[in-house]
């Protein structure tokens, strides 16, 4: 099945609409199954909308998914399925008995024993939750890299690493003087690489310098520099 972002881009490169090099680039991506940045997307939906009559997309809104969360319905346990508490059954001891007091030695000795259990059961839990701490958890690796060590305005910056982490990662560049110039947040392959491509221009990119790139992935960050010359 055709890829109709890859459609709208051979469109608007057969238009001769925005920017060449950076459709070639997503092109290519496309092609070649590579991973494409949400600013890519976004840059080729508003060049389609613009040219090419493409509808906008719809985005649902906070209270929409409030209501599609709501409507979720909650499964109750039948009567069946409830705890039943144990009853005990009292053990008449009749007084005067030659046995009673033997009764009464047995009963305290079963009381230590079940004390005893409660309390080695509530030791098993504590360790349960402390193996299960953060604390203990085992050290997660991550890493960060790009394609050239500098880079040049409206140049593409490939961007890869490993994470052991699941899910996703977040990934953000600081110009020299530590202000945001660009952010995203990546998913994770099944083999824990991930790889993403920015564009180096537009707010806070005006100054030449050393930039720094960042990436976490909620247990660790690690971080890299590249040179920019504007």
């Amino acid at each position: 099945m055709d890829d109709p972002l890859l459609d709208d881009v051979k469109s608007l490169l057969d238009k001769d609409f925005g920017d060449d090099r950076i459709l070639k680039q997503i092109c290519r991506a496309c092609e070649n199954n590579e991973v494409i940045s949400n600013y890519e997307r976004n840059y080729v939906r508003k060049l389609a909308e613009k040219h090419l009559g493409k509808k906008p997309e719809i985005i649902f809104t906070s209270s929409e998914e409030k209501n599609v969360i709501s409507n979720v319905i909650t499964p109750q346990l039948t009567s069946a399925q409830k705890t039943q508490t144990p009853q005990r059954k009292s053990v008449k001891i009749t007084p005067g008995s030659k046995n009673t007091k033997m009764m009464v030695g047995f009963g305290v000795v079963a009381l230590a024993i079940i004390i005893a259990i409660g309390v080695s059961f509530t030791g098993m839990s504590d360790g349960l939750s402390k193996i299960d701490s953060k604390n203990n958890s085992v050290p997660v690796s991550l890493s960060i890299q790009t394609d050239l060590p500098s880079y040049s305005k409206k140049d593409l910056i490939s961007i890869s690493g490993v994470s052991d982490t699941s899910e996703h990662v977040s990934i953000s560049i600081m110009n020299q003087n530590n202000k945001l110039v660009w952010t995203e947040q990546v998913s994770l392959k099944n083999n824990g690489n991930y790889s993403t491509i920015a564009i180096a221009g537009g707010p806070g990119w005006e100054s030449s310098g050393t930039y720094t790139i960042k990436v976490d992935n909620g247990m660790e960050t690690k971080s890299s520099t590249f040179s920019f010359v504007a």
